[in-house]
């Protein structure tokens, strides 16, 4: 792999070749490795959202009409990129993803930052990566985006003042549609400085893959949210999720 061709690539143009010739590797790990527990949280959205596939006709929370609107548009052919992009964002505030013990967090959306690359600074998208096809890999995007994120967060801690971070775990989370994959990045400084000089780091990057547990795994990408009972394994997960975010 050391002689594999690398430029400088913007976090939307990496693919699996960027992972091949930086010493990337994606492993799918279980719930004990991945979450730091042997049992997922149940989830804390209402009742109304867990129990019923399509909105129902009573009267709703603003919350919860909300999130059958959201599925709604998401499961149409053709959605926009941006549609799943807000969705994300909203599941992410309905499970309290924007709060923390000492801190209100804000969850930023279309966010471009940079990291150097070959000798030239490149762009990168760190809210996540959203597809709605299932044809296109998102992987590469988000790696990349979790590496620009780790660069971005030294960068600060220098400018304070702080030593840098040897490594880090980012988290990270795609959705092909309704159906998200959540990933945590172990980032070092030896993988940026490869990036940078366009050399093959000795050291393998492992990046965590943890593919919610649903009934029917190869129709996932498909049916997402819409089955209740994935709807219920799929929130389980942005709850557990909460627990390895630092």
């Amino acid at each position: 792999m050391a002689n594999l061709m690398r430029s400088a690539k913007s976090s939307s143009d990496w693919s699996g070749n960027e992972l091949l010739a930086f010493n990337i590797r994606v492993v799918d790990a279980g719930i004990a490795p991945f979450f730091n527990t042997t049992e997922l949280p149940q989830p804390t959205v209402s009742t109304t959202i867990l129990a019923n596939i399509d909105k129902p006709d009573a009267p709703l929370m603003k919350d919860d009409r909300l999130f059958f609107q959201y599925m709604k548009m998401v499961e149409k052919p053709r959605i926009s990129e941006f549609c799943v992009n807000d969705f994300a964002a909203f599941l992410l505030r309905i499970t309290n993803h924007d709060e923390s013990d000492d801190q209100d967090r804000v969850i930023c959306q279309r966010t471009k930052i940079s990291f150097p690359m070959v000798g030239q600074r490149v762009e990168a998208r760190v809210d996540g990566d959203k597809r709605f096809s299932s044809y296109e890999d998102p992987e590469p995007h988000v790696i990349a985006g979790a590496i620009a994120a780790f660069y971005q967060n030294n960068l600060r801690r220098r400018q304070s003042g702080l030593p840098p971070l040897p490594s880090k775990y980012i988290p990270a989370i795609t959705m092909i549609g309704t159906a998200p994959i959540f990933y945590r990045i172990l980032v070092t400084t030896t993988l940026l400085e490869a990036l940078a000089a366009a050399s093959y780091p000795r050291e393998e990057t492992t990046v965590l893959r943890f593919i919610p547990s649903v009934p029917n795994q190869e129709r996932y990408l498909e049916e997402g949210m819409h089955p209740i009972v994935n709807r219920h394994a799929i929130l389980q997960c942005f709850e557990g999720f909460k627990a390895v975010i630092n």
